[in-house]
């Protein structure tokens, strides 16, 4: 009996470029915290005296932490869950150190079960601030969007329903090709936010606003929410970065990288703040925090400004993009686990990866041992060679499969079908033993 060896087994999903990691980290760190809470707290927490103790809280704790996360995916391949269950047990320690991978998933879920539900508001407030309203007041028009659950109900399930395309299509085609076109999209729409506020806003005020040092407001509860921002901002502890980095290609240098993600993430933070503030400042209007400062605040400085009826479109698209990058990243854990964890010949059959062999069957020498010919063999090159073994031979430039009868001056390949003859193995004969056949996968008749 012949085989026709096939490759071994493929490898694990890999981001496609460069820099599609960076946009992916990016886009999961880059959300609705950093545009409308970030600047926020600088402000009123210290200016740059809060900047500078949020890029410490950053250096010190969080690249450490997205570093950590994104080689512990990396090493393992795997979803958060698996991947803390296979360094805890190469470690050599239990399994349920899982359960930190769980944390991940489920606080992930949690967080998307109010944040889609803003999402869908910043969908709905695209169409309202190219035709706002101007009978009724921002505030009016806020209660009335969210006291409407058809309308709440539908503006989530539209925003859920892009989740659920994009994921749908996959890592590369879904995921890596939405943060190629969406981030550079969301960067380029903020710098015109940002040239926006220097013509039509008080730039000045709102750079001092943001970076004049204040020390005096800096207390303890400063350095707590300086460090709650830095986890929130970079996506810590929800199983995103880990996830994300199961997918990054083992030659890129993680300590850049993470770099990279941490930079643009501030970046973005501060052009948040350079965008929003001065024009705020410019119309009279307190600042303020959350979906106040966004939905009500700035809608009604659109409704003013010139060309706000496109202007506004383009802020709550920006929004949009920015809650739709980390929306998927909440969601991209779940689904790569249950994606492992569905039911796959791989699992069951492959026990040494790089070592493992598909061949197809060809002849009915061994059809006593249950190979017909057109059977796929699993061939294992990891396995000792032992007495009785079925194996893969090399012998005289032809592979064949037989089983090994190891005797004490002489090797037999023997064929388990009566109408072939055994082969003895001699010096002279060029063999070798390539594989041990694990399993034999049929098609039925």
């Amino acid at each position: 009996m012949n085989i026709n060896p096939s490759s071994s087994v493929s490898e694990s999903i890999s981001w496609v470029g460069k820099w599609t990691f960076v946009l992916a980290a990016a886009g999961s760190a880059v959300g609705l915290g950093n545009i409308w809470g970030f600047p926020y707290k600088a402000g009123t927490e210290g200016g740059s005296a809060f900047v500078l103790i949020y890029l410490g809280c950053i250096l010190v704790v969080g690249l450490p932490i997205m570093m950590a996360e994104i080689m512990i995916g990396r090493r393992a391949r795997k979803s958060p869950v698996n991947a803390m269950k296979i360094a805890a047990i190469d470690s050599g320690q239990s399994s349920k150190w899982q359960a930190v991978g769980w944390g991940g998933l489920v606080s992930g879920i949690l967080i998307l079960s109010f944040y889609s539900v803003i999402a869908g508001i910043c969908l709905n407030y695209i169409g309202i601030a190219a035709m706002p309203n101007t009978s009724i007041s921002s505030v009016e028009q806020f209660n009335l969007v969210t006291a409407s659950a058809p309308r709440l109900l539908f503006w989530h399930t539209v925003f859920i329903g892009f989740n659920i395309a994009i994921l749908a299509a996959g890592v590369i085609g879904g995921i890596e090709r939405m943060v190629r076109l969406l981030m550079p999209t969301l960067f380029v729409l903020m710098i015109i936010m940002v040239i926006n506020a220097m013509i039509n806003g008080d730039f000045i005020r709102g750079l001092s606003f943001l970076f004049s040092p204040n020390f005096s407001d800096v207390d303890a509860t400063t350095f707590l929410r300086a460090m709650g921002q830095a986890f929130f901002s970079l996506s810590l502890g929800m199983g995103s970065i880990m996830c994300y980095g199961s997918y990054m290609p083992k030659e890129e240098n993680i300590f850049k990288t993470s770099l990279t993600v941490a930079g643009l993430d501030t970046l973005i933070a501060i052009l948040a703040g350079l965008a929003i503030f001065p024009i705020i400042f410019a119309y009279g209007m307190e600042p303020e925090a959350g979906p106040g400062l966004v939905f009500i605040s700035l809608l009604s400085v659109f409704v003013d400004m010139p060309f706000g009826n496109i202007l506004g479109p383009a802020f709550f698209t920006l929004l949009s993009i920015a809650a739709l990058s980390s929306a998927i990243s909440l969601l991209e854990p779940s689904v790569a686990y249950f994606e492992e964890e569905k039911i796959s010949l791989d699992a069951f059959l492959i026990k040494n990866k790089e070592a493992t062999f598909y061949a197809k069957a060809s002849g009915n020498s061994m059809i006593n041992a249950g190979i017909n010919d057109g059977d796929i063999l699993v061939i294992d090159r990891s396995l000792p060679v032992t007495n009785n073994k079925i194996a893969i031979c090399f012998v005289d430039g032809e592979f064949t499969v037989k089983r090994i009868a190891i005797q004490e001056d002489k090797i037999l390949l023997l064929p388990e079908n009566p109408n072939y003859k055994p082969i003895e193995i001699s010096k002279e004969n060029e063999f070798v033993v390539w594989g041990i056949v694990t399993y034999v996968i049929k098609k039925l008749t």
